[in-house]
């Protein structure tokens, strides 16, 4: 088992090498969508598995990948979830998962947030600065539901509202806009070595522009006209996931996952997932024709502490980008203490 698990490794680290020879159409197209925070994976074990995340079990961080997942909960869960960014830019998620007792169906509510730090205001009259701070801030609220259709078969819908704010230093007064989209995704377990199935459209919806008429100096310049409109960053993702070997509280776990974007070229996901004991697990993954990611991720995480009347679960991933340095990634479980053995 250890000399399979090594070739898989190896295998692994190869195609993070030979990505570039996947065709990359469509990277003509990226930069092109408003509220790319909406990208950033706020799931810490799908960050660990590089995203391959779609078709995994349901747990308390599907409302970030896979709202369908939620549908096979049967407790509620509270996960907080941080991602550090360049620059001290902080990326911060929320998501409340509520089953429905009886009904194989649960609610859920998911909050992420991008919070840029204050950066000063400079103009060609003032270059070192007017004495102001500006700040940026995008958000968005989902309300969840998810329901087991039958034994094998799970759908859930995603409805939020997403907004961003700019603000405009020395003048009261913002640039600023909102929108709406949904997701909508679905879940096919098998009795196969726990093979599972998933197909998600995420951020699907309408175009958004900035709003505001704020100019820091107005000497040789029109008035702010209408900005231009974008689009959200919406994307097609197909997966799957497998539990290969079991030995008693070990197993290993499989996830591949496709994703085309409306703003980028396809990209292709895998990921390993070791649990070596019931609380511990291990997790490696690997992005296939993303620019920008030709580094491995991985990630950790511990169950079984408590807090109160909660048990908790532990979970991190780090990421190093190619130019953007590290991206680490810590989230927190809450559930009933009553889960705990």
């Amino acid at each position: 088992m250890k000399t399979r698990l090594l070739l898989l490794l190896i295998g692994l680290a190869a195609g993070s090498l030979h990505a570039q020879l996947l065709p990359s159409y469509g990277g003509e197209r990226a930069g092109q969508s408003a509220f790319p925070f909406l990208k950033n994976d706020m799931n810490v074990r799908s960050a660990g598995l590089a995203g391959a995340s779609v078709a995994l079990p349901g747990d308390a961080y599907s409302l970030a990948s896979n709202p369908a997942g939620i549908a096979s909960l049967k407790e509620g869960s509270l996960a907080l979830s941080q991602l550090g960014l360049a620059g001290g830019t902080q990326n911060m998620g929320l998501h409340l998962t509520l089953p429905r007792r009886g009904r194989d169906a649960a609610w859920g509510i998911a909050i992420n947030h991008l919070q840029t730090p204050g950066f000063s205001e400079r103009t060609e009259f003032q270059p070192g600065g007017t004495g102001y701070q500006l700040y940026s801030s995008q958000s968005s609220v989902g309300l969840s539901y998810a329901q087991r259709l039958s034994e094998q078969f799970q759908l859930g819908v995603t409805l939020k509202g997403i907004g961003e704010v700019y603000t405009t230093g020395s003048q009261t007064g913002a640039y600023s806009a909102m929108t709406a989209a949904a997701d909508v995704g679905f879940l096919y377990t098998t009795d196969v070595k726990d093979l599972r199935f998933a197909v998600v459209l995420r951020n699907f919806g309408g175009s958004s522009a900035l709003h505001g008429s704020y100019l820091p100096v107005d000497f040789n310049r029109n008035p702010t006209q209408g900005l231009e409109s974008n689009t959200l960053p919406t994307e097609f993702a197909m997966g799957l996931s497998a539990v290969p070997w079991r030995q008693g509280d070990r197993q290993l776990l499989i996830a591949a996952q496709l994703v085309h974007p409306n703003d980028n070229a396809e990209n292709y996901r895998v990921g390993l997932e070791y649990q070596f004991h019931p609380r511990l697990s291990a997790r490696l993954g690997t992005r296939l024709n993303q620019r920008g990611q030709s580094w491995p991720m991985g990630g950790l995480s511990y169950d079984g502490g408590h807090l109160g009347p909660f048990g908790l679960q532990v979970d991190v991933a780090v990421q190093r980008t190619d130019a953007l340095g590290w991206r680490n990634t810590l989230g927190l479980v809450f559930t009933p203490k009553t889960r705990q053995p």
